[in-house]
């Protein structure tokens, strides 16, 4: 079967992945209304293309805080990518660094940090933070990272109690006995997320200054408000994120959610943005409305469940080219034309 778009890489994990595992990785809080409005908002933005604009020549690179990747896409931070394909997070780190774009690395990686910066070494890699009750851990996890060659620190902000997911419910969800959480191997029993402090507050992220020199991302933005404390606490970019809608139903789908973000810092930080992202129409609808750059979760996954590392560069491949093709029937020839003048709401 031809692999088209990202629906077919989707169909294939449906169908070939154990039912425990694809239930996971679908899975949204409650009734999933805020992950299906993820992928349904973008249906609302129509572009106002502009025509006869040259766009013989196309560039759509773009940087991530001064560093140069192939196009405004990267994989955002998902746990056990082993469930998906036995070589797990080396995998997605050796497709992303073919690809030359940034992969931000779980803290519930099914494999160690070393592994994953061995796999793909002088790639660009961010490593995601839950902080935990034992802080020692994450104080561990985010030297290391940095010791590592890790260039960014992602901070999730929205997690201080897991949502409930109601297929992981049913199917008792665990991680079968031969794979580990393995950057947390001895910090706890795996799986008891309950060890996640949810008494992290905003002067925390003074905390995670002390201990490193890496830039801090904060990822789990969704209102003006949280976005001016975000810019005031220093933060050198913020990903606008409701966790693929895994976390609190009924909130914002994020493509909404990013034009208040965006409007609220004014240019202070670099915005990105995650959920949803399933056509490279939609990236460019992202960066129109004030995205730097648009990270992928699920379809990452699917396209490591169709042929690992292989599969998810087919998967980035798609987006790039769909990108390149939207991006050109819009009448942009580079990143930098791109702008709010491109898109408007649909009046309901």
């Amino acid at each position: 079967m031809a692999m088209v778009c990202l629906s077919d890489f989707e169909a294939y994990a449906k169908k070939y992945l154990p039912k425990i595992a694809w239930d996971f990785f679908a899975a949204g809080a409650d009734d999933c209304s805020t992950r299906d409005e993820n992928i349904l908002a973008y249906k609302r933005i129509h572009f106002r293309p502009r025509m006869l604009r040259d766009v013989s020549m196309m560039d759509i690179r773009t940087k991530l805080l001064g560093t140069e990747i192939s196009f405004p896409v990267g994989i955002a931070p998902t746990g056990f990518h082993q469930l998906a394909w036995p070589d797990g997070e080396k995998s997605t780190a050796r497709a992303a660094k073919a690809m030359n774009i940034c992969y931000i690395a779980s803290t519930y990686s099914t494999c160690t940090l070393e592994e994953i910066s061995a796999a793909a070494p002088g790639s660009l890699r961010w490593f995601q933070l839950y902080i935990h009750r034992n802080r020692a851990v994450s104080q561990q996890l985010v030297q290391q990272a940095e010791a590592l060659g890790f260039q960014g620190l992602v901070l999730t902000a929205d997690l201080p109690y897991t949502g409930k997911r109601r297929d992981d419910v049913r199917n008792g969800f665990r991680l079968p006995p031969h794979m580990q959480l393995k950057n947390l191997e001895g910090a706890f029993e795996v799986c008891k997320m309950s060890l996640l402090d949810p008494s992290v507050t905003w002067n925390d992220i003074y905390w995670l200054r002390s201990l490193t020199h890496l830039p801090i991302i904060i990822k789990g933005i969704l209102t003006k408000e949280d976005a001016e404390l975000a810019v005031r606490h220093g933060v050198q970019g913020i990903i606008v994120s409701n966790h693929g809608g895994r976390q609190l139903d009924g909130g914002p789908a994020t493509i909404d959610a990013l034009v208040e973000v965006v409007e609220a810092v004014q240019g202070r930080v670099e915005v990105y943005l995650d959920g949803g992202i399933r056509k490279g129409s939609d990236v460019l609808k992202a960066l129109a409305l004030g995205a730097k750059c648009v990270f992928i979760g699920r379809p990452a996954l699917w396209g490591l469940a169709y042929k690992g590392e292989e599969g998810l560069q087919e998967v980035l491949r798609i987006l790039q080219d769909e990108f390149r093709l939207s991006m050109a029937l819009a009448g942009c020839a580079s990143v930098s034309e791109i702008g709010r003048h491109l898109v408007q709401f649909s009046k309901l």
